[in-house]
């Protein structure tokens, strides 16, 4: 039984969620990916919720996080990569104490399946 957890623990896409960085009316938030799966990941896209620290959301943005357009390639099985979502907000910042949430909607894997986004998809803080 316990070999069963622990391939499945490996068999998904672990992201890693960054603090928030903040330089003038923007947030840099950075993901860390690594694609545990056997396939390769053509294309995820993912949306990611500015929270403050009592919850409310002040900005969002919603983005293709690997593929998505021919230009950018696959996520092969066992590699990694970065990629910085750029959230810009209108008003000053009211607090610094931000807070990331990221969800997935949608991954495509190169066998041209669709990954189950709740099973397959691990997202955690650092």
């Amino acid at each position: 039984m316990f070999l069963f957890f622990a391939f499945t623990a490996q068999a998904q896409l672990a992201i890693t969620v960054l603090p928030a960085k903040l330089t003038g009316q923007k947030a840099i938030v950075s993901l860390a990916i690594t694609n545990n799966m056997a396939d390769a990941v053509n294309s995820a896209r993912a949306v990611c919720f500015l929270l403050d620290d009592q919850g409310k959301m002040v900005g969002q943005s919603t983005k293709w996080v690997i593929g998505g357009t021919k230009d950018q390639p696959p996520l092969k099985p066992k590699t990694g990569t970065t990629f910085n979502f750029v959230i810009t907000i209108p008003q000053p910042w009211v607090t610094t104490n931000l807070t990331p949430k990221i969800s997935f909607s949608r991954v495509v894997l190169d066998s041209g399946k669709v990954a189950d986004v709740v099973r397959d998809i691990r997202v955690t803080d650092p």
